[in-house]
């Protein structure tokens, strides 16, 4: 850190990462009031490509990777994630420095403005859901196979005004994204967790920083929420153990309670035919072994034979 009073933040430009990097710049003040922050925009390969799926353009760092590099040069001394969109395996000199308390995990139905639908159930038959995660792709499908899903990108606010033009039945948002931009108004259905699990991490921050910084490490430390640390480092041990990225179907969700740390998992195909379920659960300070445990579990019932058959489908696209 090359200023403790000049801390510069990296982000991405759409009004969710804003909001993001504005509220962890508030907390920052409110425990150092002299602090000046400069924030600096910086557009990722997932901003700039908008016309594939996100499957389609690979999954490793789509929203990071340039602000990372940012952050090894110096140009930024911090970045501000989802959770959810940060790879398994950070860039060598990276760490996490920081995750905030967690947000409501789970994911939400938008209908229509123009339909009456209230909930998923209420869909026509052969209705039609906008996406852009394979993961909600395939729970949903397993849930209602007549459903048809269109592939959906862009920022919250681009994927709204395009289901507002459309003739589709709703879309799918996580529901932290939806509420952090004042859009609660707007959410139909609020899914359970038995028909939809949140992709890892979701409804967190993380907060990026060098490994060598030890000065802002301390700066920021009394942000630190050690229950969300706990939960996410479990699913993020279990995506990493899969071998997943952000375009795989794979949902985990861990939480703590008391001193119990739970979690659930599921692997599932892009039809939603396969899916395969499982819970594990153990002593917090064994978060990143829970993790790894319940990804075995998930193998030895056959999430491997799943993954793989979604990769060799990734890679005969990427040839043709």
């Amino acid at each position: 850190m090359a200023n403790k009073n000049h801390i510069r933040i990296g982000t991405r430009g759409s009004a969710l990462a804003l909001w993001q990097t504005e509220y962890i710049s508030r907390e920052l003040l409110r425990i150092n009031p002299g602090l000046r922050i400069e924030k600096i925009i910086i557009k990722t390969t997932g901003d700039i490509i908008l016309d594939s799926p996100l499957s389609a353009i690979g999954d490793k760092g789509l929203f990071t990777k340039e602000i990372e590099k940012a952050m090894l040069d110096n140009k930024i001394d911090l970045a501000v994630h989802s959770m959810k969109d940060l790879p398994t395996v950070l860039a060598d000199g990276l760490t996490i420095g920081l995750v905030t308390q967690r947000e409501d995990v789970r994911d939400v139905f938008i209908s229509h403005p123009d339909k009456l639908y209230k909930t998923l159930d209420e869909v026509r038959n052969g209705g039609s859901i906008a996406t852009g995660s394979l993961r909600r792709k395939s729970q949903l499908l397993h849930y209602r196979p007549d459903i048809k899903t269109v592939d959906i990108r862009g920022n919250l606010n681009t994927r709204r005004k395009k289901l507002e033009e459309s003739d589709w039945d709703g879309m799918l948002l996580a529901r932290a994204g939806v509420t952090r931009l004042g859009w609660d108004e707007l959410v139909t259905e609020i899914l359970d967790l038995e028909i939809m699990l949140p992709a890892v991490g979701q409804g967190a921050l993380a907060v990026e920083i060098r490994e060598d910084d030890n000065e802002l490490a301390s700066l920021i430390r009394p942000l630190e929420d050690t229950a969300t640390r706990r939960a996410v480092t479990a699913e993020r041990a279990l995506l990493r153990k899969l071998e997943g990225g952000c375009q795989i179907p794979i949902g985990a969700y861990a939480r703590q309670d008391k001193d119990i740390l739970r979690m659930d998992a599921v692997v599932g195909s892009l039809d939603g035919q396969r899916m395969i379920r499982d819970r594990i659960e153990g002593p917090p300070s064994n978060s990143q072994a829970l993790g790894e445990k319940l990804a075995d579990m998930l193998r030895k019932q056959g999430a491997d034979a799943i993954l793989a058959e979604i990769r060799a489908s990734d890679e005969n696209d990427a040839k043709s």
